[in-house]
């Protein structure tokens, strides 16, 4: 048997010994891994967070159905296209009596001795119980020469067109009066759709 104190240094040496071995299982077990022991495992890489919307920011309204639509049109255009289509009374302009007494006397005339305006534009009536505005032409058109007839049939269909497009415009019907038959044939022969507003008025110069 040893002496105690020997004893005791052979347990303390056979610790560190001990401690050793583990010390250098785990470096052995380092190498064989390719790994330093300064090395410590990666991290694992963090996932993005997903993106909350913040609370100040303002989000883009949708567009409601009605936007896809243009707004109808504001009560102050009516009244306007009201008041330009309204049939106002304004004299003759005179000078042609014979003119004047067959606008008053055929449609017959709402306003006797009255030219009407609408949309700024002179009818020589408006018709009796009817929202018809008339035109009248007296020319003695079958005294005219054949250069001439054509002249005027020409001008007069270019006139009929822009008058009955206002009328119609303002809701209003149209008539184009004229005193002879030959006028009518002259007219229709340019203008073949517009027979149904020509009347023969029979009125003389």
């Amino acid at each position: 048997m040893a002496a105690p104190e020997i004893a005791i240094g052979a347990v303390i040496v056979v610790g560190v010994v001990v401690v050793g071995v583990v010390i250098k299982e785990a470096l052995d077990a380092s190498e064989l891994s390719g790994e330093t022991p300064e090395e410590v495992s990666p991290s694992l890489q963090a996932e993005p967070a997903p993106q909350v919307p913040s609370a100040n920011r303002k989000l883009k309204p949708e567009p409601a159905g009605q936007d896809w639509f243009p707004p109808g049109p504001p009560e102050s255009l009516d009244r306007e296209r009201n008041r330009r289509c309204e049939a106002i009374p304004v004299k003759h302009r005179g000078g042609d009596v014979a003119h004047d007494a067959c606008a008053d006397r055929v449609p017959p005339n709402r306003y006797p001795g009255m030219d009407v305006l609408v949309d700024g534009k002179r009818f020589d009536a408006l018709q009796v119980g009817a929202r018809v505005l008339w035109e009248i032409k007296t020319d003695q058109f079958d005294t005219y020469s054949l250069f001439l007839r054509d002249q005027v049939a020409r001008d007069h269909v270019e006139e009929m067109r822009e008058e009955r497009g206002i009328a119609a415009a303002c809701g209003y019907g149209f008539v184009f009066g004229v005193s002879s038959a030959a006028h009518k044939k002259a007219l229709l022969e340019l203008a073949p759709g517009l027979e149904s507003i020509i009347v023969v008025t029979g009125c003389k110069r």
